[in-house]
């Protein structure tokens, strides 16, 4: 067997904040290689990428997500106790929940929410100045989804719900006061359905049975047993925030209707083709998920390299879509390569790879895929805008990432034809 190439360094932990995205690419094109070995907070870790990597990250019998997330991620972005850190049955029983809420009809629904919301805004930035696209999409989003999911949402609440869910995502990675503020997001996040839970069986409160607050509130663990209402909480929440974070990926559009008007003109002369095509190259193209972790179930032998039990894995998402073995020119935003794309589950993995049912990809993708095409014809076909001089770069030192100003629009205006009567 031969030996995993190694960084030549003793940590690097320092190397992962200072390279972000990149870290795991820059290091295997340094090493000529797509697997490497290396220490993060001095554990022993391998890092790969490549289609051939998530084949054999998302086999089920050689992965765990078991322990696999750091602590801190548990106490902001993910919480503790819900799917993600599940395998075998007790993942696929629990998955099967979420998978549910996303049949065709549900889908629509979400998309139709957000949608209405979007031209309820326009109808007020019309009036304004100058809007942050990222924190108006934001609670746009929440509205869509709490009331998608059954979550009710008093008018009041709506600014600081979407500041609370927003924060889980922006700490996913975060040190120092970021941290803290997911931290405490999380807790009065994950206390507030709980008591939604309690409502919904002690016949308090009826949400629609459709609804993810139903699904959660009624549902039980591999052994029969009701979920308890803070682990309830923990996944119905798992369905909240991915939902608000798509308005990450909806700026990375906005951003690339701007970057490139030729695109603009053909969702405008060709949406029904185009859009799809636009709306899968934003997630290839921009940063999202840096990586996804797992642990080896037990020691095994891949492509003549060796993996110990127990050892964790990283698998890079962001190199993998930017993979030029996989890609052509993948550093340039081009929809129309998803002509010939062949559905792979493992070369194109901005939410995870494998089968949505029985791997840790993310259930929320085709709900994600309708939304961002719900807003993309929104921006392209009804909304006028003009785009303030403002720093649009991308830090991709930063995880999450955004363009540094949010995304700021003026002038906005709804065209005529558009406005509701």
């Amino acid at each position: 067997m031969a030996n995993i190439p190694a960084e030549p360094v003793i940590d690097s932990t320092l190397g992962l904040l200072f390279d972000g995205y990149e870290f795991i690419s820059k290091r295997c094109d340094r090493l000529q290689t797509d697997i490497f070995q290396t220490r993060l907070r001095l554990e022993k870790t391998i890092c790969m990428r490549g289609k051939a990597a998530a084949e054999v990250f998302y086999d089920t019998d050689k992965f765990s997500r078991k322990d696999a997330a750091p602590k801190r991620m548990q106490k902001t972005l993910l919480g503790e106790g819900g799917v993600q850190g599940l395998d075998g049955e007790a993942h696929r029983q629990r998955k099967q929940i979420f998978m549910g809420l996303m049949t065709p009809e549900r889908l629509q629904q979400i998309g139709d929410l957000v949608l209405h919301h979007c031209r309820e805004y326009a109808q007020q930035w019309e009036r304004q100045n100058q809007v942050v696209l990222f924190d108006q999409i934001n609670e746009i989003l929440c509205r869509a989804v709490c009331t998608w999911s059954g979550v009710p949402l008093a008018e009041g609440e709506v600014a600081q719900r979407t500041l609370e869910l927003a924060a889980l995502i922006d700490s996913a990675a975060a040190l120092g006061f970021r941290h803290v503020q997911g931290v405490q997001a999380r807790k009065r996040l994950e206390a507030w359905l709980a008591d939604l839970i309690e409502d919904i069986r002690a016949g308090r409160l009826q949400v629609p049975e459709h609804t993810a607050a139903a699904a959660f509130a009624h549902s039980q663990d591999a052994n029969g047993n009701r979920l308890s209402p803070a682990i309830a909480a923990v996944d119905l929440l798992n369905v909240l925030r991915p939902t608000v974070a798509i308005g990450r990926y909806i700026v990375f559009a906005a951003l690339a209707l701007h970057q490139h008007p030729d695109c603009r003109q053909k969702l405008q002369s060709n949406p029904a083709d185009y859009t799809l095509l636009f709306t899968q190259e934003v997630r290839r193209f921009y940063p999202f998920f840096p990586f996804a972790a797992a642990r080896t179930r037990q020691a095994f032998d891949w492509q003549d390299y060796r993996f110990s039990e127990s050892t964790l894995v990283l698998l890079d998402l962001y190199g993998t879509n930017h993979d030029s073995n996989l890609w052509e020119k993948p550093e340039e935003f081009w929809p129309e390569r998803f002509m010939h794309w062949d559905g792979s589950a493992f070369d194109f993995i901005p939410q995870g790879g494998g089968d949505h049912y029985k791997n840790h990809r993310c259930a929320g993708e085709w709900l994600t895929i309708e939304v961002m095409n719900r807003v993309l014809g929104f921006l392209a076909n009804e909304l006028e805008y003009d785009v303030p001089p403002q720093d649009l770069q991308i830090k991709l030192t930063r995880m999450p990432t955004l363009p540094e100003s949010k995304f700021v629009i003026s002038n906005v205006r709804l065209r005529p034809q558009d406005k509701p009567l």
